[in-house]
């Protein structure tokens, strides 16, 4: 009997263990058909529509007032690429596929992660030493701001290219930036240091990114004014933070930044302003100038 009870026992424990391997490899089999359809289910909302308007809100390629490539065209992609630093690199898959999708993808995960990591644990260095600047001067303040030393070197990248691309115009580069670094110096006039400091950078990594052609811009566009041919402006925009535009008229040329408005787009330089509305434009050219009321020609 009691060896009866003993066969009995092996045999129960021996369906009971085969039930259990059944039963995990069953659950197995499932995980990882899900994992494989999970897997195709995040490449193809990766490469959707809605993918696509969320990397642009992450990685701006307009200029905030209507102006921009078309999003999923190849020439949002081509700026995406520009706006990540990775544009011509052999490495960048082909676009309008599944594989360029995934790598933008991860490759603005790991842009954001990188920026919080450093904000949070190491003290980002100017392209100037910060060993000898003075007390409360405006160098300091960029020394102690990872912000304000992230787009130092932003400027110091920037006035390299122009550089490099304007050999003949050397020494009024170099001029104007001497000169420029005077003007962002007398910030420490101002009742917020910090932002003027700011501000003073990102017009002047625009002006530079504008004045050589280093970023993404339209087409030249016509405008004639007072309906007069002989009385034209042609306008560049830019797609730079903050946006741009260079408008020549005759023999001068200005270079304006984008400006808060209720409607259309406004810009505003020296003595110029621009704002166009619906293919229609108010422009001054000049200090206390008339308006000029121009279209854009056909």
């Amino acid at each position: 009997m009691n060896k009866v009870l003993f066969i009995l026992t092996i045999i129960v424990a021996f369906w009971a263990a085969t039930t259990v391997t059944k039963s995990l490899d069953n659950a197995n089999q499932e995980l990882t058909e899900n994992t494989k359809s999970s897997e195709i289910q995040v490449i193809t909302e990766v490469c959707s529509s809605t993918w696509q308007h969320n990397i642009d809100q992450k990685v701006i390629t307009g200029d905030g007032a209507g102006h921009g490539p078309d999003i999923g065209s190849d020439e949002w992609q081509s700026v995406i690429e520009f706006k990540l630093g990775v544009r011509g690199e052999a490495k960048i898959p082909d676009r309008n596929s599944n594989a360029w999708c995934v790598y933008i993808e991860d490759l603005v995960q790991q842009q954001t992660t990188d920026s919080t990591t450093n904000s949070l644990s190491q003290q980002v260095k100017p392209s100037f030493v910060c060993d000898h600047t003075n007390i409360n001067s405006v160098e300091e303040i960029i020394c102690e701001s990872n912000e304000l030393a992230t787009l130092d070197n932003q400027l110091a990248i920037t006035y390299r290219e122009a550089l490099n691309i304007s050999a003949e115009t050397k020494a009024t580069l170099e001029a104007t930036q001497r000169g420029w670094i005077k003007g962002r110096n007398e910030c420490w006039k101002n009742d917020n240091k910090s932002e003027c400091i700011n501000t003073e950078y990102l017009h002047r990594i625009a002006n530079l990114q504008a004045q050589y052609k280093l970023a993404p811009h339209s087409e030249p566009v016509t405008f004639t004014c007072e309906n007069d041919t002989n009385n034209e402006i042609v306008v560049t925009f830019f797609e730079t933070n903050p946006a741009t535009l260079i408008a020549e008229r005759g023999d001068s040329i200005a270079l304006m930044y984008i400006q808060p408005s209720a409607s259309g787009s406004k810009y505003q330089g020296r003595n110029e302003t621009f704002w166009e509305h619906q293919g229609e434009a108010m422009v001054t050219w000049g200090y206390k100038a008339p308006k000029l009321h121009c279209k854009k020609a056909l």
